[in-house]
């Protein structure tokens, strides 16, 4: 009972956030609507048709402004810990990750490389560096997320910073130095540490807890360094 009034909780947040950001939309529109009800049907349709994708736009970023807002006023960063599955830390961690849904599912397609993805992950809480590129919207528990300067999250790689073990829900930070690069596809686990100038292959996951050394690589499931592997297949020999 109680999971099912707190997702009606998150359904009202997610109503009251999503209409306040369409209402500007909604008044442009509308506007140019009253500008063009003189003309002809058929540039009155044009017309129409340009304000519609305006009003999108208009939305998205005023989503995004709106979200960050709210983490902003009830002070909702998540913070390191172990948590009960039913307790105030992890319904935190649901309440944040549904209001990163709104703009993963409606908007973040288009800012993806932009300075505004950046901009959106920096108002939920990620600490990140100069030039710093994610193309992915698969990054979550943002407030735990540290990327150094110049390093680049590859397209669809997924990287969190929360773990359920034994009715436990643990949250630990991933760090990434600087000048690091985290391949296509690939998955970072809570507790990560990436040193500087690392590269994470495609495709590779690389654990919980894993502290990768500054300028290595990683591949493969689970990741292991090249240094790991010479040093195994020499065991062998």
């Amino acid at each position: 009972m109680a999971q099912i009034v707190f997702t009606f909780f998150l359904y009202a947040i997610g109503i009251a956030i999503m209409g306040l950001a369409l209402y500007p939309a909604v008044l442009f529109f509308a506007w140019i609507w009253a500008k063009v009800g003189f003309e002809p049907l058929r540039v009155r349709c044009l017309w129409m048709s340009f304000a519609g994708v305006s009003a999108y736009f208009i939305f998205g970023f005023s989503l995004i402004l709106l979200v960050g807002l709210f983490r902003f006023v009830f002070r909702l960063s998540l913070k390191e810990g172990e948590y009960p599955a039913l307790s105030i830390g992890s319904a935190r961690w649901a309440l944040v990750n549904s209001l990163q849904l709104l703009i993963s599912i409606t908007f973040m397609d288009f800012i993806m490389l932009t300075p505004f993805a950046n901009l959106f992950f920096r108002l939920m809480g990620a600490k990140l560096g100069r030039n710093v590129q994610i193309n992915s919207k698969y990054c979550a528990d943002l407030s735990l997320l540290e990327v150094g300067d110049n390093s680049v999250i590859g397209g669809h790689s997924t990287v969190i910073c929360h773990s359920f073990e034994r009715k436990r829900f643990i949250l630990k930070k991933v760090k990434i130095g600087r000048n690091v690069v985290i391949g296509l596809n690939s998955v970072i686990l809570p507790g990560a540490e990436i040193g500087d100038g690392s590269m994470i292959a495609a495709g590779a996951v690389l654990g919980k807890n894993t502290k990768a050394e500054p300028r290595s690589v990683y591949f493969g499931v689970p990741a292991e360094s090249v240094k790991e592997r010479r040093t195994r297949e020499g065991a062998k020999e």
